[in-house]
């Protein structure tokens, strides 16, 4: 079966040149010409918000624009010889700027000031906005693009066979339990999302043949309990809330599975050094940008918080591309 990644890695090029572009604007690359800095000196001089600021300069680690030591940022060797202006006959940041005007002026915008864009001061409010603008199935087919390499990955390198019924929080239209039903005959599955996605995960569901084994149930997971499965699966899901919604998720999680159950959590996981998966920091980013309090995380984050909630046996596990899914266990 194709992968999506050639596709998705040029959307991500996108970004990643937008991460540069708000770099050279911010004038890092000059703050850093004299010598290391450490975050909050950097973050300082170059006026990005606490907020997002590790996030940004870990980034451009990865991208191998800058590198860290000790707790502190240097240029990388590439960066200072062609992205100070100072080196005036090899720098390339003007013509750049020059010629991309406009492009990273959103992330830029987010970067000083810390704050989402567009004006929601919650999560909720950002989903409530998307779903009003009658965007639902845009947003269900967006989601299904960027999880189905997962989904299969999942579907093919879980051990499905250990368990019977499974439950898609923030299911979209279904792509990720529709991926393991087809390959597991012996599944049944529980779709749970906001009332608006109803109708595209049935349809989903009936255009795979599934009707009968995947159902939909509505709900906030916030504010309702989540269906009992033997697998809670959380899929792009965490890293659009701050830290105590994530472990209130978890936490529900855990409490609607039946012990020796397993929660599954899949994201673009941040690599635990915070130095090598540009894509995962880039993607925080995004979040900063779009969700008011949201963030992406390490694998090491997730793993604590699961142990936190009382899950053992926690694994860390690649999948396809830039994602990976942590697992943990609820104890018999």
């Amino acid at each position: 079966m194709t992968s999506a990644q050639p596709v998705v890695d040029l959307m991500w090029a996108h970004w990643k040149t937008k991460t540069m572009l708000s770099a050279l604007e911010l004038g890092v690359f000059t703050q850093l010409a004299d010598g290391p800095l450490e975050t909050g000196e950097l973050a300082g001089r170059a006026g990005v918000d606490a907020r997002v600021a590790d996030d940004f300069f870990d980034a451009l680690v990865a991208l191998g624009l800058l590198e860290k030591r000790a707790g502190t940022y240097t240029n990388s060797p590439a960066s200072m010889e062609y992205l100070d202006p100072a080196k005036q006959e090899a720098y390339l940041g003007g013509s750049f700027l020059a010629r991309s005007p406009g492009m990273a002026d959103d992330l830029t915008r987010v970067l000083r000031t810390g704050e989402a864009l567009g004006g929601a001061t919650t999560g909720r409010d950002y989903y409530a906005s998307l779903y009003a603008a009658g965007s639902v199935r845009s947003f269900q087919r967006d989601m299904t693009a960027l999880s189905i390499d997962s989904a299969r990955a999942i579907a093919e390198s879980f051990p499905w066979e250990r368990y019977r019924s499974l439950a898609d929080i923030g299911c979209a239209e279904g792509a990720l339990s529709t991926r393991v039903l087809l390959r597991h005959p012996h599944l049944t599955a529980t779709g749970f999302d906001l009332a608006p996605t109803r109708e595209g995960f049935l349809a989903y569901t009936e255009g795979h043949g599934l009707s009968g084994r995947q159902t939909f149930r509505e709900g906030d997971f916030f504010t309702d309990d989540l269906p009992r499965a033997d697998v809670i699966v959380l899929g792009h899901v965490l890293h659009n809330w701050g830290l105590e919604e994530k472990r209130l998720l978890l936490r529900k999680a855990y409490e609607a599975l039946p012990p020796g159950g397993a929660v599954l959590v899949y994201e673009t996981l941040i690599d635990d050094e915070r130095r090598d998966n540009a894509i995962g920091l880039i993607l925080s980013l995004i979040m900063h940008m779009e969700v008011p309090q949201g963030f992406d995380y390490t694998g090491a984050d997730c793993t604590g918080w699961m142990r936190d909630c009382g899950f053992t046996d926690t694994r860390v596990q690649h999948l396809a591309g830039p994602e990976s899914m942590v697992v943990g266990i609820k104890p018999r």
